[in-house]
């Protein structure tokens, strides 16, 4: 709600969105994966602190209001309020008291009962044995009677009393002389006066009332569930307003100071009260109604949260998810109910229905809230560093929605009448400790469904769906539609709000309920505009008395149970009474201190009692269910930690990116390289080694061919190619003395020598050098892109090479192959796109053994060296870049699907990736982000540019249908473009998720290239001085697109302590995308392999790779020829 108040400000609704950097981001993204990392240490912390909160509860709600927290009402709606002076309400029952005090809190001493007794003699007459139903047949005084100076008998006053029947003049009274049936010889002989106090504290009178200490004492003090001490003792008598006893009372008491001067000091003076105050007292049960509206709020409630749950696909169990869901809100509910009764919050004013319903509505906001942030981050990323993103995402929302919400409870409770107030108090507490689970227990069981669950269909499945039902004329659905839908749930951020502010108003409106309606409305706008009702008492003559407890406070706490016996009293038939309420007449004994010598405590005194003797229980029952709590979680995790990666529970890497070094493979330089999705890496260095690494597992690499062998021939080496199933690698080379080139097969899996071939093409440099992707594993075939636009072949099932074929112009300056299905889902035709230097692309088609080019006509070509191919396999999509846009290329018919603006740009590097959603299929693909990374050509800085579906859709068809009006999809057109920037960038990758991986100088080395060239290359492995730090400027770092909001990350690339194994360079080497999260770098003899999101993710086939493939360029150091 605070949004939508603040939008004359703001401009919109929604809440701020804050960005990865920012402090209060990194924080909670970072408790995030602490949590996930730490499942079983973070369930142990929230089910300790539910078991501390909920074990207590039977000892702190009891069924005799004596020491502890009345037991909620299982059906009715209780009160007791002040009723404002200009109520037009007429009382059905008069309330007149006497308090008598001795010292403070020394009122259970035989010295002030028998004065007490005296009093109460003095006032209705001689009470010894009180038995009104003796008196049952005795004559009774007329109506018309004067009642001035003629007093009732004793047998008249019992006649009236309310067990002989129900009149105008009926009485009754409470007074705890009758634990001793008002008998001063029973008082003087009792050795024990608190025994007597509690063994008869359920004892009735004549009018069937209990006298609970409630009533009979003011000011208590518990121990052990028993009264220790109280304050004031307490004589109340209840008449009807034509009642003679009551005027007696009242005549009699007026005469009290002169009688009692000396023995007491009466407040007020002259023994006269007139000050009263109209109260309701109700005991009302729930109506069919009340039912009717709860069942609705409930099904509702529960109708709402199935339908979000059932489009939450990549939720591995469902069921669980409930079972979670129901035990945080029952955790939150109970824990609220314990902290209530501990700060003596009496929460019996309302039926025990009413408080799960809010929480239920509350909770439900922020947990779908959270599940579908998860949902949405990229599964390429480990489990806790998605759980830190969607968490670092939503818990602002949620934290400023709560504290909105706690404001608004706390204002009201200050403002409505008492048993709403304490219940806005309740579900403030229950929302401060539904944020403690949510962040907690609800987290750590979420991050485990997470981990459990196939990751593989969790992106296919994670999309939720609108399933709008829009007909063909395009017209949009109804709000409330898209509501039941849980399409609006941004917009719907106000619904719990207005869910617990209709049911604080309808709870205000019970206590009402006998009003009509324009009465209703005009006393909710008293009870707003007024902070305190006007009938209050504002000043009070008994403050030098120190009252442990005021008589409105009294009033206020007293059982509901006790309006119940006085209702089934005076109105069999009704749910509530107004009394006319006198001020109370209080007698203090003379030289009584009145002086507090100790604080009240301020907790519960059943609180006090669970300590003293419940602890040691306690903390053992705490322990034991954290022990078995601990071995459960063992139980159910067996085996998960050996299928997951070490480190993906290790806490030192924080991060959401690690940097791994494939060392010791090389002396010298590595000058070219070539990777694979599968996870293969085959690097050639300057000391005429050539080394094939696998990131499989622990990682293995291997030797192919050493200087010092007859292979030798294969150095110098051009180009490196991996064929997409990693079985084989093509090696491209000129052996020195040769006028021929080779192109050499080495087979990864079997590691043995394949064919060799002589190729006339291996003269000068290629254009492009790939594995035709069309031709089989077994005879795999190897194709050279020449730069003057010949093609060449060669096959591993023939000796000689074929071509070169002339096939595209001259000039070329880029080329790119994809394989195309045909309708034999097994075959598959390849199309190489090739672009020359004045702008012309051209496709050619590979179509029963022969070639098929064709021209395709593109504006904005004709400017020359702006040109770049980049290929999306797995959706068969060429990206041509030009100088300030970019095209995208189907290449099934080479129409132009797309074409994006960008900036001014680079010639290379472009690199792009994107996501599908899960519907996706052969002819129909949806794409639910698609990035560009490229450098701006001005800035020289890396551009994230992603475009993503707007709200309203689930994704972008990227060849729209002829009728899309009823689909979840929408065109380009109504697309959300958004960028980032990320300046000085130096060498970089992206991968799967279209998060960009790069490694970067901070500064020139300047002082450090002088001393390299003077020493010489034989001195880059020698000790270096400890105060020169020649790597600290070497930075990894990690950009996330502009459409998520991750956490980007900058780490230092060698640790310190380890620069000793590195050789020094001023630049880096290749690098290329390894598996579907990684990206290796060459940084001099070794390659930094760095991994985002946990462990090394592989692909088991090419179409799970989301990016663009390309030729691997070769470093600035292959420039040289090696001479061997």
């Amino acid at each position: 709600m605070i949004w939508y108040l603040l939008y004359p400000l703001r401009g919109t609704t929604e809440p701020p969105v804050l960005p990865p950097s920012h402090l209060l981001h990194r924080a909670l993204s970072q408790y995030g994966r602490c949590a996930a990392r730490h499942v079983v240490a973070t369930l142990l912390v929230s089910v300790a602190v539910a078991t501390m909160l909920l074990y207590p509860m039977p000892f702190l709600f009891t069924s005799d209001f004596t020491n502890g927290a009345s037991n909620l009402p299982h059906h009715v709606w209780t009160a007791a309020r002040p009723l404002p002076y200009d109520a037009a309400a007429k009382p059905e029952i008069i309330m007149r008291s006497v308090w008598f005090h001795a010292s403070y809190m020394k009122a259970l001493n035989v010295d002030l009962l028998t004065a007490a007794l005296d009093v109460q003699d003095e006032l209705l007459g001689t009470t010894k044995n009180f038995s009104p139903a003796r008196a049952h047949k005795a004559a009774l005084p007329h109506h018309h009677e004067p009642t001035g100076n003629a007093s009732l008998t004793l047998a008249q006053r019992d006649a009236l009393h309310v067990a002989n029947g129900l009149t105008d003049e009926a009485w009754f009274f409470h007074s705890p002389l009758l634990y001793w049936g008002c008998s001063n010889e029973r008082i003087l002989a009792d050795t024990d006066i608190l025994a007597t106090v509690n063994d008869k504290k359920n004892q009735s009178t004549s009018a069937n009332v209990t006298l609970r200490h409630s009533i009979v004492f003011s000011g208590k003090r518990f121990e052990e569930r028993r009264l220790l001490a109280a304050d004031a003792l307490v004589i109340t008598l209840l008449h009807l307003g034509n009642s003679p006893v009551g005027r007696e009372w009242e005549q009699r008491a007026r005469q009290l100071p002169t009688r009692a001067a000396k023995l007491w000091d009466v407040y007020p003076s002259d023994g006269h009260v007139t000050t009263s105050q109209l109260y309701e007292f109700q005991f009302r049960p729930i109506s069919v109604q009340d039912i009717a509206t709860l069942a609705l709020a409930y099904l509702v409630a529960i109708l709402r949260f199935l339908i979000n749950l059932s489009k939450m696909r990549a939720v591995k169990s469902k069921f669980g998810l409930i079972v979670t869901i129901v035990t945080q809100i029952l955790f939150s509910i109970m824990s609220s109910f314990t902290v209530c009764a501990v700060f003596k919050i009496n929460l019996s004013r309302i039926p025990r229905a009413a408080y799960p319903v809010i929480v239920f509505a509350l909770s439900l906001e922020n947990i779908i809230r959270l599940i579908n942030a998860v949902i949405l981050t990229p599964f390429e990323n480990s489990v806790s560093n998605r759980i830190g993103q969607a968490f670092a995402e939503t818990a602002p929302t949620a934290f400023a929605s709560h504290v909105q919400n706690c404001f608004l409870l706390v204002f009201l409770s200050r403002l409505l009448s008492s048993g709403v107030s304490e219940f806005c108090v309740f579900v403030a507490v229950a929302i401060v400790f539904d944020f403690f689970y949510l962040s907690t227990f609800f987290l750590a069981v979420l991050s485990l469904d997470v981990r459990r669950m196939e990751l593989g269909d969790a992106l296919a499945k994670s999309a939720m769906r609108h399933n709008r039902d829009q007909s063909n004329s395009g017209e949009s659905p109804s709000w409330w539609h898209r509501l039941i839908h849980g399409n609006v749930a941004r917009s719907t951020r106000i619904a719990g709000t207005i869910v617990m502010l209709g049911f604080v108003l309808i709870a205000q409106w019970h206590f009402l309920a006998d009003e009509g309606l324009l009465r209703k409305l005009l006393r909710l706008y008293r009870i707003c505009v007024a902070t305190i009702p006007s009938g209050l008492p504002r000043t009070t003559l008994l403050e030098d008395i120190h009252q442990a407890r005021s008589p409105m406070s009294w009033l206020r706490m007293q059982d509901h149970e006790t309006a119940r016996e006085v209702i089934n009293i005076i109105k069999p038939s009704a749910y509530s009474y107004v009394a006319r309420v006198y001020d109370p007449l209080v007698l203090v004994l003379k030289d009584a201190d009145r002086t507090p010598h100790t604080n009240e405590r301020a907790l519960l005194p059943a609180v006090y009692d669970f300590i003293n003797h419940e602890l040691t229980r306690f903390a053992v029952i705490v322990i034991v269910i954290i022990a078995a709590l601990r071995l459960l979680t063992n139980y159910l995790l067996w085996g998960e930690d050996e299928q997951s990666p070490p480190d993906v529970h290790d806490a030192e890497k924080a991060s959401i990116m690690s940097v791994k070094s494939l060392s010791r493979g090389h002396v010298m330089d590595i000058v070219v390289m070539a990777t694979s999705a599968n996870g293969d890496i085959v690097t050639a260095s300057l000391d005429s080694t050539l080394r094939a690494w696998s990131i499989r597992g622990l990682g293995t690499s291997y030797l192919i061919s050493k200087g010092n062998e007859a292979a030798t021939s294969l150095f110098p080496v051009g180009t490196l190619a991996i064929d997409d199933t990693s079985t084989w690698v093509a090696i491209q080379t000129r052996p020195k003395g040769q006028t021929l080139g080779k192109v050499t097969l080495w087979n990864l899996r079997d590691r043995v020598w394949g064919p060799s071939v002589h190729s006339d093409s291996c003269k000068e440099r290629p254009t492009a050098f790939f594995f035709d992707p069309s031709a089989s594993c077994a005879e795999p075939r190897a194709i050279i892109v020449n730069q003057d636009g010949t093609l060449t072949e060669v096959s591993a099932g023939t000796p000689n090479e074929r071509g070169p074929l002339a096939v595209f112009p001259r000039e070329l300056k880029c080329a790119r192959v994809v394989a195309i299905k045909e309708d034999d889902e097994f075959a598959s035709q390849s199309v190489i796109m090739a672009v020359s230097k004045q702008g012309a692309v051209h496709m050619a088609t590979r179509s029963h053994g022969h070639w098929k080019p064709r021209r395709l006509a593109l504006d904005g070509l004709g400017i020359s060296n702006t040109h770049s191919i980049e290929v999306l396999a797995p959706i068969e999509l060429f990206i041509v870049s030009a100088k300030n846009c970019v095209y995208l290329i189907g290449a099934q018919d080479g129409s132009v699907l797309r074409t994006i603006q960008t900036t001014d740009k680079l010639l290379r590097p472009l690199r792009c990736a994107y996501t599908s959603h899960g519907a996706s299929k052969p002819g129909t693909i949806g794409l639910t982000s698609f990035t560009l990374a490229y450098v701006e050509a001005g800035s020289k800085d890396c551009i994230l540019q992603t475009i993503l579906p707007p709200e309203n859709c689930d994704a972008i068809y990227l060849r729209a249908p002829s009728d899309a009006s009823g689909s979840d999809w929408c065109t380009w057109d109504p697309a959300v473009e958004k960028r980032k920037r990320v300046a000085n960038p130096g060498s970089w990758d992206i991968i799967s998720d279209g998060t960009v991986v790069g490694i970067r100088c901070r500064q020139p080395i300047v002082m450090a290239q002088q001393e390299a060239s003077s020493s010489g290359l034989r001195n880059r492995h020698a000790r270096r001085p400890r105060d020169t730090d020649v790597f600290g400027c070497w930075q990894v770092w990690t950009a996330t697109p502009a459409g998520r909001c991750d956490a980007d990350d900058i780490q230092r690339l060698v640790k310190e302590g380890k620069e000793d194994d590195h050789l020094w360079v001023s630049s880096l080497g290749p690098e290329g995308r390894v598996g579907i999260n990684s990206v290796g770098f060459v940084f001099g003899n070794m390659v930094k392999l760095v991994v985002i999101g946990g462990p090394a993710k592989l692909a088991n086939k090419p179409d799970e790779v989301n990016t663009g493939s390309r030729r691997r360029k070769p470093g600035s150091g292959s420039r040289a020829r090696v001479a061997v």
